[in-house]
């Protein structure tokens, strides 16, 4: 059954590739998202998540951004450059539907791919 789901090399895991991002990289944003983006050179896209309790004091709120997120990252992975992406939701997000929260991040997939 492996193989649905996002790899461990897909992801941002060390504090040190979040604060790399946090200080020098490029900038995207739409109405419930912000994305900061740097080229990596591993050949891959990898994807870490900001969600603050600010977004939502839910944690099922919260864990469905996420999950959200991170399908929407699977299905476009292997399109996007070798960057590293963090994904910050804005407070806006917690009282949007699913369906709207997709558009708005395939949005910024586009605009990425675009660069």
């Amino acid at each position: 059954m492996s193989g649905a789901g996002l790899p461990r090399e897909a992801r941002l895991l060390r504090p040190g590739d979040f604060a790399a991002l946090r200080t020098s990289s490029g900038r995207a944003g739409g109405r419930c998202f912000h994305l900061r983006y740097r080229e990596n050179g591993l050949g891959h896209a990898r994807l870490g998540l900001a969600i603050s309790k600010r977004v939502s004091k839910r944690a099922v709120e919260r864990n469905r951004i996420k999950r959200l997120l991170r399908e929407s990252f699977r299905r476009v992975r292997h399109q996007l450059p070798a960057v590293d992406l963090m994904v910050m939701a804005r407070e806006q997000a917690a009282g949007v539907v699913g369906a709207e929260l997709l558009l708005d991040i395939d949005g910024l997939w586009k605009k990425l791919l675009a660069l």
